[in-house]
């Protein structure tokens, strides 16, 4: 529903750039509910988590 890079809605705009940043980047908005997630970034991969939500691992540490 929501972008995770820029937190708009997913109909609002192309986002192919912010696509391209997922590829290296955390998310940082929740996808499901737009919320600003906290995230943390370690020597493996990181973590993002969303109060309502819960929390998101990237691929390498999962």
């Amino acid at each position: 529903m929501y972008c995770e890079t820029c937190g708009k809605p997913l109909t609002e705009n192309e986002h192919s750039v912010c696509r391209a940043r997922q590829e290296i980047n955390p998310p940082r908005f929740c996808g499901r509910c737009r919320r600003r997630m906290v995230v943390q970034i370690t020597p493996t991969g990181w973590a993002a988590r969303c109060g309502v939500h819960g929390e998101r691992q990237s691929p390498a540490t999962t």
